[in-house]
């Protein structure tokens, strides 16, 4: 038996080598001038002998790597409202924060030419959403322009607290004196009396603002306040009702002052506004990737 089969095995390898010629000489016309694969059944060894394809190798794609933010909730929280100056009783009424009773909310402010802060805000985080989105996030906003007026800031807060949000930032502008220039993000003080409670988000809230704080200013090209936080861009505070009452990390950032012309003059162009936009986005995702 072991010398029959030495003898067939023998006469066998010339054969499939010759095959494997004439398989390569009349393949398909239309193939020319392209590598041709050896079939599947068959590879050539250095030996001139043919064998099956070693086991455990696969074709298969390694998977896509997923968007640096997918599955993080953010919440964004445009200030005020463009059709609260409709509803002054309304936003007048006075809810709970904790330290203090204050009103539902504002109309904010203005630039000396009339641009209101509230379409500025809205108009901000919008470019803002979109720009986390691209990135993955789930993006939820207090207001979007869609109610006659508010929310008031304790619901803010709520929807914030509701969505398990990974972080919320609410978008201002300030509306200081002429002279006074520059933005600066405000984080909430440790606060425990009431309903308030800022105790397990006072450290990953300030994490957040000294990411947004940098990465604004890489962005606008624009510095720190040069009347709130001592140069620093940050500024603690323990009477606003969105930080009060957050249970999720949270802050407020003031991009800039409405009535100094200079700043006026940043807030009222759709660029300015784009790279503001940029530099919120890339704080709030530094701060979620870890990065600070």
């Amino acid at each position: 038996m072991g010398s029959t089969a030495a003898v067939v095995t023998a006469a066998l390898v010339p054969t499939c080598a010759a095959a494997w010629l004439v398989w390569g000489a009349t393949g398909d016309p239309s193939d020319q001038g392209r590598d041709r694969a050896v079939p599947e059944s068959v590879a050539a060894l250095p030996s001139g002998r043919m064998s099956a394809p070693a086991r455990g190798t696969s074709d298969a794609k390694a998977p896509m790597s997923t968007k640096p933010l997918a599955g993080r909730v953010v919440v964004l929280d445009p200030g005020h409202n463009p059709t609260n100056n409709r509803h002054t009783s309304a936003i007048a009424r006075k809810v709970d924060i904790g330290t203090a009773r204050k009103e539902c909310d504002t109309t904010g402010t203005a630039t000396n030419a009339g641009y209101p802060e509230a379409s500025y805000t809205l108009d901000v985080s919008r470019r803002v959403r979109k720009i986390l989105a691209a990135r993955g996030a789930t993006v939820k906003f207090t207001q979007d322009g869609n109610r006659a007026y508010g929310p008031c800031i304790d619901e803010r807060a709520r929807i914030g607290n509701n969505a398990k949000a990974a972080a919320v930032v609410s978008v201002h502008a300030d509306g200081s004196a002429a002279g006074n220039r520059g933005f600066h993000v405000i984080l909430p003080a440790s606060v425990h009396k009431g309903v308030a409670d800022t105790r397990a988000i006072t450290k990953p809230s300030r994490a957040l603002g000294i990411a947004l704080r940098d990465h604004f200013k890489k962005a606008t090209g624009t510095k720190p306040s040069n009347y709130i936080g001592g140069g620093t861009g940050l500024d603690v505070r323990n009477d606003l009702g969105g930080l009060n009452l957050s249970r999720v990390p949270k802050v407020f950032i003031e991009c800039g002052n409405m009535r100094d012309p200079k700043d006026a003059a940043l807030v009222t162009s759709a660029a300015w506004r784009q790279k503001a936009a940029q530099g919120i986005a890339d704080g709030i995702t530094a701060y979620l990737e870890g990065r600070g």
